[in-house]
């Protein structure tokens, strides 16, 4: 049966639990050497921790997550979730003075005053296409004036993506209507042929009357057991996954789509930091909140609790930013999420989102500059596209507007748990303009509704590296954001494992496909960590082990 999940950078695959089991299995936290799985070795690191002599005292930190959402009811995450100490809960007012009325839990950009909230959003190259389309219709390059031809030249860029993606987006939701046709037609069949008005996965397994069927009820069969109750179940999965494709038409590449007077500000005053609402949590049907609600655990789900998962790092409180709906993020909410989590104390920043056009990137290098000011680091995913972004940016890009490399920015690639051709994972962007990869496929954590679910993406992988990042400067504070980068890179010896690259068939060897070559270890990391004061200028990991 065709219907992989509908989209990255989130892959739910199955409901595993709720929250009355005991800890589930986390591939990401084993150990490559112990466990032949390449994991982040993150039992190792706690245990090397104990026996550390001399180590600063731990300091409990701040880590935010700008993403659509987190279920701040979730029972794994409630303990560990940050609350702003000067705001009381939903009296209308700004009791601390920081312009954010009831921001208990973090803020949300994507929300109008009156409580609504911005679900999904056009793609950037539609916004762009649909801004720029009356000016430059008409136009060649040839007649444009000398001052408009750069943004004419963004305009013929915004028009190739949107035209191609619109197009491959028809074709999808097409192609998966007419099976979804057929679907229903084959399910009203087999309700004939057994004569029943619901058929279950036992019923499929005895072989239909009409033996001519047989085939049909074996194929039916294989995509129920173990995962739907019956037909009507798998049938409304097609449906809802149709839905969703024809979302995609109807709001990412729609030209006449724009929610934003939902929200209420003015798109085109940058300076504006004062909008939005506090609802962190948003619908826990929306895709928004079950990846952010992913993300988190994978920092710090609740270690101590002995239920469901356990995130990587303990002592810290997850700040939640909401600010990145389906579709693309704005280049504005981006900068002003990114300010609110460092006003508010953030040590790191887990991002798990991007974008191939950012028509405002100078307000995001901005409040970049300014979380570096600040000492906080920035942990970002390369993108889910197989492409190599060193030919094809992704956004927020590596490096500022004038060239230079942002110094409290990672981007982080995904790999898959097996040392094999398959390590690399198929999903992920690659090149030298990402620093590390890191777990991203199957990696099991928090999901709305007390639930947990493994997830694939660079969206996974981004907050196993933040959680890295949380562990060190929980136990190392005086890391700055460059030592913390230096140490995490440096953590990831090459791995010279063939594999295939992403996109293709064509073997290449694992390692050069990032900067580093290699998959982030939390323990190596402490381990070098604990070897400080950090070296001025970053050395290779094989260095580091006197190879």
């Amino acid at each position: 049966m065709r219907r992989a999940h509908l989209l990255l950078p989130f892959l739910c695959l199955l409901g595993l639990a709720s929250h009355a089991q005991a800890p589930l299995a986390q591939w990401h936290h084993l150990d490559p050497t112990a466990d032949h799985v390449m994991g982040i070795s993150t039992d190792r690191a706690y245990e090397l921790l104990r026996t550390l002599p001399n180590k600063p005292a731990a300091k409990p930190i701040i880590v935010a997550v700008i993403d659509g959402g987190i279920d701040t009811a979730q029972v794994d995450l409630r303990h560990v979730l940050w609350h702003n100490p000067k705001e009381i809960p939903a009296n209308g007012r700004d009791d601390d003075h920081n312009g954010y009325a009831d921001d208990v839990y973090g803020w949300n950009f994507t929300g109008g005053a009156d409580g609504r909230n911005v679900f999904r959003n056009q793609k950037e190259e539609t916004r762009l296409y649909a801004r720029l389309r009356p000016q430059y219709e008409h136009q060649t390059l040839a007649i444009v004036p000398p001052g408009k031809k750069d943004e004419f030249r963004l305009y013929e860029q915004a028009k190739e993506a949107y035209t191609t993606k619109r197009a491959a987006a028809e074709a999808d939701y097409e192609d998966d209507a007419r099976e979804l046709t057929k679907d229903l037609a084959n399910v009203a069949t087999l309700r004939r042929a057994y004569g029943v008005a619901v058929v279950d996965s036992g019923r499929l397994r005895q072989p239909p009357a009409d033996t001519a069927l047989t085939r049909l009820a074996a194929r039916y069969y294989q995509a129920v057991r173990g995962k739907f109750a019956n037909l009507d179940s798998l049938t409304n999965q097609y449906r809802s996954y149709n839905a969703k494709l024809k979302q995609v038409l109807d709001c990412e590449y729609n030209l006449a789509y724009n929610p934003q007077p939902l929200v209420g500000d003015h798109p085109a005053d940058l300076a504006e930091r004062q909008y939005g609402n506090p609802n962190v949590k948003a619908d826990p049907r929306d895709h928004g909140t079950e990846h952010g609600t992913h993300c988190a655990g994978i920092i710090a789900a609740d270690r101590a609790n002995n239920l469901g998962v356990r995130g990587i790092a303990e002592q810290v409180r997850i700040l939640s930013v909401r600010a990145i709906p389906m579709g693309d993020e704005r280049d504005k909410d981006v900068a002003n999420a990114i300010r609110y989590a460092v006003d508010n104390g953030a040590s790191i920043i887990s991002m798990s989102f991007g974008k191939y056009f950012s028509p405002e990137k100078n307000v995001v290098d901005e409040a970049m500059r300014y979380a570096d000011k600040k000492g906080v680091l920035l942990v970002h995913a390369a993108g889910n596209d197989h492409l190599s972004v060193d030919s094809t940016t992704q956004y927020p890009s590596p490096r500022f507007l004038n060239g230079q490399p942002i110094p409290n920015l990672i981007t982080v690639g995904a790999s898959a748990r097996t040392n094999d051709e398959q390590l690399v994972a198929k999903f992920s962007n690659y090149g030298r303009a990402v620093d590390v990869f890191a777990p991203g496929v199957d990696v099991v954590s928090t999901y709305p509704n007390d639930q947990y679910r493994p997830g694939s993406g660079t969206s996974m992988a981004t907050p196993v590296v933040a959680g890295v990042a949380a562990v060190l400067k929980v136990n190392f504070p005086q890391l700055t954001p460059a030592d913390l980068k230096r140490i995490i890179l440096a953590s990831a010896a090459p791995v010279h494992t063939q594999v295939r690259k992403p996109g293709t068939k064509q073997l290449v060897d694992f390692a050069t496909l990032s900067r580093t070559g290699g998959i982030v270890n939390l323990y190596e990391a402490v381990r070098l960590a604990s070897a400080v004061p950090v070296p001025a200028a970053p050395i290779s990991a094989q260095a580091r082990r006197g190879k």
